[in-house]
């Protein structure tokens, strides 16, 4: 059976368990009391009332609670006790260590590809010129995206009608993992919301520098490794041939035994997968997408909207491709992308689909898609752009036109160099409410469903990565020949 096949199913498989394990525990048997403990009322009731009002347990309170609901319980610690969280413990090691397998090979990947990539072109100009390319495409299409995404947005009005009791029980359970995300980015939100446009792009030029590039390998700083590969593959073509060949034949070496490491890493991607679908299944359910459907169907039009117009129609008239063969032909990097939600992740299959199956040089594709996995994230910045006006409607801001501008502008500059991880959005999306004025604790009217959105969000980026991959083969002149039946991995 064929790898992708495999992974398929492990999805299907972990789909089916969680959606099974969402169901697990009864709500009619949690109650609370009252400050007075003489009644109990259901947790509907309880959310349904005031935050000052809303009751919450100690954790002496919650170490003593049984099924029959005695005590005093906060829903989320319901869950975590007696929900879906309690099976996903002993499945979400395996798709953790999957991540982190997979995670573990993108920084030297990225690192060989690129000096590989920009060594065997042979001329700076080159590099030059497809390094140019490849950043303005990529601009480009993030800013496309984030105005699609207002666009949608203020069509779609997403936050206007949400009932106040479906805001009060999403703010309680997400509000402090909502919370966390927000500080670890709190010093870049502060620094970049004080920053003028200027200064927010001198500073990402800045950013593309490492001081130590040893510490942005270890640290996993994309930028950085991307510059100094970039800058080490130019200076390999500048030395003299007898030098600089036994340096080429090291890292296609090292490039041959990485790509080697990657394929053994996938065969156990389908039981990586099939545990992080159980997870996001059997914790998300279908509460928090009914609360927010409106909001889910606006992002994810607009996601459709940016693949269509503005992938579909390089695809149609620059590189004279069907679209529909084109996504045939790399069905499996979307279903890796969607299965787990990284483009760092999905790299390695985005590589081997290129090469493969979209005729794509090795050396083209080496240079571009390391560069994607890093500052292309259209889906993630027309996700923030809907994020902030929906965030913005629920709490009746109005953003006038100079504030949406103001939300493309950062929402672009923000996704470049966001980490290609699970939930890295999201640290972004803080950043942009924050320069417009909107209040960042609003990240937890849309947490609990960030996981699925962030699954079709990534896929998104990944489509934007391979779209370039095959514009740039035919601006270079490749044959390209799409195999939209074969399966690459």
């Amino acid at each position: 059976m064929k790898l992708y096949t495999k992974i398929l199913i492990g999805m299907l498989v972990g789909i089916v368990i969680g959606t099974i394990l969402n169901f697990s525990y009864d709500r009619d048997r949690f109650a609370t009391l009252d400050t007075n403990g003489d009644e109990k009322i259901s947790w509907e009731e309880n959310f349904a009332a005031s935050e000052s009002d809303r009751l919450t347990s100690s954790e002496s309170d919650f170490a003593n609670i049984d099924r029959s609901g005695d005590g005093v319980v906060s829903l989320g610690e319901y869950k975590a006790k007696f929900g879906a969280q309690r099976y996903t413990v002993y499945t979400d090691w395996i798709g953790t260590i999957f991540i982190r397998l997979v995670k573990m090979l993108v920084v030297p990947l990225v690192l060989v590809s690129l000096v590989l990539g920009a060594a065997s072109l042979g001329d700076i100009n080159k590099v030059g010129k497809m390094g140019a390319k490849a950043f303005g495409f990529f601009m480009l299409t993030t800013a496309v995206a984030s105005m699609i995404g207002i666009a949608v947005a203020n069509i779609g009005q997403p936050g206007v009608g949400l009932p106040e009791s479906a805001k009060e029980e999403l703010v309680s359970q997400y509000q402090s993992a909502a919370q966390s995300k927000v500080d670890s980015g709190a010093d870049q939100t502060a620094k970049m919301k004080e920053q003028t446009a200027f200064e927010k792009v001198v500073d990402l030029v800045i950013r593309l520098v490492p001081t130590n590039p040893f510490k942005a390998l270890a640290d996993g700083d994309m930028l950085g490794v991307i510059f100094f590969a970039l800058f080490l593959g130019i200076c390999i073509t500048i030395i003299p041939p007898d030098k600089s060949a036994p340096l080429i034949s090291m890292f296609d070496g090292l490039n041959d035994a990485i790509i080697k490491m990657v394929t053994l890493a996938m065969e156990t991607a389908p039981y990586g997968v099939a545990a992080l679908m159980l997870n996001v299944v059997a914790t998300l359910g279908l509460d928090v997408m009914y609360l927010l459907l409106k909001y889910s169907v606006v992002v994810l039009v607009g996601l459709a909207l940016h693949i269509a117009i503005t992938h579909g129609s390089f695809i149609m008239f620059y590189a004279r491709q069907n679209p529909i063969d084109f996504l045939r032909a790399i069905k499996e990097a979307i279903v890796m992308a969607f299965s787990t939600s990284s483009s760092s992740a999905t790299l390695p299959i985005s590589m081997n689909v290129a090469e493969e199956n979209l005729g794509v040089s090795r050396q083209t594709a080496s240079f571009v898609l390391p560069l994607g996995a890093t500052i292309n994230m259209d889906g993630t910045a027309l996700y923030q752009a809907v994020a902030a006006l929906f965030i913005a409607q629920v709490y009746d801001i109005q953003l006038d036109f100079a504030a949406q501008m103001t939300i493309i502008l950062t929402a672009t500059l923000a996704s470049v160099g966001a980490a290609g991880v699970p939930g890295a959005g999201m640290i972004t999306l803080a950043l942009v409410l924050a320069t417009v004025g909107v209040p960042e604790s609003g990240i937890a009217l849309i947490f609990g469903l960030d996981r699925i959105l962030d699954m079709c969000r990534t896929v998104v980026n990944i489509i934007g990565d391979l779209t370039l991959t095959l514009v740039m083969a035919k601006s270079e002149g490749e044959t390209i020949e799409l195999k939209p039946d074969h399966v690459a991995v």
